[in-house]
C-alpha cells in the first residue's frame, strides 16, 4: 500500500497556498536566501504535481530591507526581488531573515526593526538563517529564548544580547512560534524541517532526495565546520608548533614535548598558550587530531583502528569518546554517513 501525503492543513483547516517571505539586507550570503528558498519552491512544485488543481503549497517571495528590490550578496551577484519591506502588503505565513553583510554590525536600522516587531504579532512563524538572527535580537524578539546561530558568531551574539541563550551546536532551534539556525547550510536543514511541518516526511525527504541532502542531520554544526574554531596566535614559534603537530598527531604531544618543540618551560608553554589562543595545549591537540580523523573518514576507505592509531588517538574506543563529547556521532556512523554519499546505493 502506498503512502498517500497527508492534506496541508491551512489557517482554517483547509489547504491554502503559504507565503514565505525571506528578508534580506544588502550583501546577505547568497545561500542564506537562495538554499532554503530552493526548498519551499521545490517542495511547492512536487505538491502541485501530486495534487493537480490545488493552490500552491507555497509562494516564494524574496523582500529587501534597502529601497531597492535588488539584493546585492556577499560574493557579488545580485539576487533580483520583487519587494522592499515598506512596499510588502498581505498575509506572511513564514517570515525569514537571512543572514550575512550588515547583519553582524552594531547598528540596525530602526525602521525595519520596527517593522520585524509588527510583522511577528502577525506571522505563523518568523525565523532566521545564519546571522540573521542579530536582526531578529536587534529588534528584542529573541530575549528569553533559546537560538542557533553560525558557530563562528555565538560568542557575539551572546555577547551583544546578554536576555539569549545562544546554544552553538544544534543545526537549528523551534522555541515557539520562533526559528533560528545555524550557518548557511543550515538554513536548507530548517527549510526541510518546516516542509515536513507544513506537507508530510514523504514530501520533505523527496525534497532531500532530490537535493542530495538529509532530512534529518544528526549531531551538531560543530561536526560540518571544516576550519578549526581555534585561532592560532600570531607568535612565529607557535605557528611553527602548529605546523609540526599537524605532521606529528601519533607521536608524544604532551605539554612537555610541545614545551620543548616551543623553547619553553611546560609552566610558562601552558600559560602562554592559554593566553594566546584561548584554549589549553591539551584540548588544541585534541581538535587537531579530531579533524585530522575526519578527513581521513571522510575522505577515504580507512578502517577505526587505523585512523585512530594515524591520529594519535592511541584506540578506537578513546577516538569514539572523543567524537561523541564534540561530534555527537559515533567514528562509525560519521564513516558510514560519508561513504553513502560518495557511493550511493
Amino acid at each position: 500500500m502506498s503512502l498517500q501525503p497527508k492534506p496541508a492543513a491551512g489557517y482554517h483547516g483547509r489547504m491554502e497556498t503559504k507565503r514565505i517571505v525571506f528578508l534580506a539586507a544588502p550583501r546577505a550570503q547568497i545561500l542564506d536566501v537562495t538554499g532554503p528558498f530552493q526548498i519551499f519552491f521545490r517542495a511547492s512544485e512536487i505538491w502541485n504535481r501530486r495534487h493537480p488543481g490545488s493552490p500552491p503549497a507555497y509562494n516564494v517571495e524574496l523582500c529587501s530591507t534597502s529601497t531597492n528590490t535588488l539584493v546585492e550578496t556577499s560574493c557579488g551577484l545580485g539576487l533580483a526581488g520583487s519587494l522592499t519591506y515598506r512596499s510588502l502588503r498581505g498575509r506572511i505565513d513564514t517570515l525569514l531573515v537571512a543572514g550575512g553583510g550588515t547583519m553582524e554590525g552594531p547598528s540596525q536600522d530602526q525602521a525595519v526593526l520596527r517593522w520585524l516587531r509588527m510583522k511577528a504579532k502577525q506571522v505563523r512563524r518568523i525565523g532566521s538563517i545564519c546571522t540573521g538572527a542579530f536582526l531578529l535580537a536587534a529588534a528584542g524578539l529573541l530575549d528569553g529564548k533559546r537560538v542557533a546561530t553560525h558557530w563562528k558568531w555565538c560568542d557575539d551574539l551572546a555577547r551583544r544580547y546578554p536576555d539569549i541563550q545562544v546554544d552553538s551546536d544544534p543545526i537549528f532551534i523551534k522555541d515557539g512560534k520562533f526559528y533560528t539556525s545555524a550557518g548557511i547550510t543550515a538554513g536548507m536543514d530548517l527549510a526541510l524541517a518546516l516542509v515536513e511541518e507544513d506537507l508530510d516526511s514523504e514530501l520533505a525527504l523527496q525534497v532531500a532526495r532530490e537535493m542530495v541532502l538529509y532530512l534529518r542531520r544528526q549531531g551538531g554544526q560543530s561536526q560540518f565546520s571544516a576550519a578549526l574554531s581555534l585561532q592560532i596566535a600570531h607568535r612565529s614559534n607557535f605557528q611553527k608548533l602548529h605546523s609540526w603537530v599537524l605532521d606529528h598527531l601519533a607521536e608524544d604531544l604532551s605539554v612537555e614535548s610541545l614545551a620543548a618543540r616551543a623553547a619553553m618551560s611546560p609552566r610558562n608553554f601552558a600559560r602562554v598558550f592559554l593566553r594566546e589562543t584561548g584554549t589549553t595545549p591539551a584540548k588544541f591537540v585534541e581538535r587537531l587530531r579530531l579533524e585530522a580523523a575526519r578527513r581521513m573518514l571522510e575522505e577515504t576507505d580507512a578502517g577505526l583502528d587505523e585512523a585512530a592509531s594515524d591520529c594519535g588517538f592511541g584506540s578506537a574506543e578513546s577516538m569514539r569518546r572523543v567524537f561523541l563529547r564534540i561530534l555527537h556521532v559515533t567514528p562509525g556512523e560519521y564513516h558510514s554517513r560519508f561513504m553513502r554519499i560518495s557511493h550511493p546505493a
